[in-house]
Order: C-alpha cells, then structure tokens, then sequence
C-alpha cells in the first residue's frame, strides 16, 4: 500500500505547480478579458451593444434544444417573432407615424409581463424556503422548480426587452433627427429662395 501510495506520488510530481500556473492563466485571462470588455464598451457602445444583445438572443436557445425545453422554445419563437416585426417597422426610414407608438405598447407589455412573472417568481422561492407550499400540498422540488422557472423567464425576458427597446428608440430617434434636420435644411433654403427672389424685385422698384 505504501508502495502504490510512493509511486503515486512519484508519477504526480510537480502536478502542484502546474495547476498553480494554470490557475494563475485563468485568473489572468479573465482581468485581461474584462479589461478590453469595458474598452470596448467605452469606444464602441453601440457594436458592443448589437454583439451582445445577439449572444444573449441566440445562445439559450442551443441549450434549450439540446435540454429539451420545449416550453422555453416556444415562448422564445413567439418574443422573437414579434420582437422582429417591431423591430423591423422601427428601423424602416422614413418612420411610419404609428410606429413609435407600436414599439411602446409592445415592449410596455413585455415589462410588465416580465415583472409580474418575476415577482411571482420570487414569492414562490420564498413561501418553499419558509414551507408554506406545505400547506397546498405541494412538494418543495416542484415549487422551487417552479418559483425558480418564473424567475429565469422574468429576468431574460425582461433584460431582453430593455436591450431591443433601446436599439429600435436609437433607430427612431435617429431617424426622427434626421428627417427633421432635412425639412429645416428644407425650410431654410425655401427662404433663402424666396428672399432671393424679393430682392430684385425691390431693386426695381
């Protein structure tokens, strides 16, 4: 038994200093990975925004497929289609007059769906921690199961909701400048024209 426990030792030398290094890697990686996140962040707001809105989009729904959360699919089909739609109508140029409004109901309903789930959400973890799903007769897996479900889809749906909601406001707003420095510019060529024109007229006279 001493040894098995000897040769152990002896295969497994310098195993120690090889984790440190590869622990000090990691720790240095992340620093290094955060430092160019909040760069990028600073110089590049608006890609950083678009980049990560997308992961945050996109990704769950590879694990939803390989879990089988086929409720969480279908939810996220139906956010993302109509999330699309409104999305689509905002970054249209030039910018329906019933688009703003569209985005603002929309995504006004996504809050407060999101908080309204989230609430409950919380409420359910905290009557199993205390054990009042006892007296419903619920087990505490299944509440805490389902406390901790809400939770999740008030918390994704409702930082998704911010993010898009932000993209399509900086789109109409840009839009909406952009149309209203056009029809100044417009405005004050027309007056330019228009006095122009006066003044031969008064020379004449």
């Amino acid at each position: 038994m001493k040894v098995e426990h000897a040769r152990m030792h002896a295969k497994h030398r310098g195993h120690e200093a090889m984790h440190a290094e590869m622990v000090l890697i990691l720790i240095a990686t992340l620093v290094v990975a955060q430092l160019l996140l909040v760069q990028w962040k600073q110089r590049h707001p608006r890609s950083y925004n678009m980049v990560t809105l997308f992961q945050m989009w996109v990704v769950p729904v590879y694990f939803t497929v390989k879990l089988h959360w086929w409720r969480f699919l279908v939810i996220w089909i139906l956010f993302s289609a109509v999330t699309a739609f409104v999305t689509f109508r905002a970054t249209r140029k030039p910018l329906v007059q019933t688009t703003p409004r569209l985005v603002y109901k929309w995504f006004l309903l996504i809050y407060k769906i999101s908080y309204a789930t989230g609430i409950i959400g919380y409420m359910a973890v905290m009557f199993t921690l205390f054990g009042l799903n006892l007296l419903f007769k619920i087990k505490p897996e299944d509440a805490m199961d389902f406390g901790i479900s809400l939770l999740f889809y008030g918390l994704y749906y409702g930082v998704l909701e911010r993010d898009f909601a932000e993209m399509c406001a900086d789109y109409m707003a840009s839009t909406i400048g952009q149309s209203s420095a056009f029809t100044s510019s417009a405005s004050a060529a027309g007056a330019s024209w228009e006095r122009s024109r006066r003044v031969p007229t008064a020379k004449r006279r």
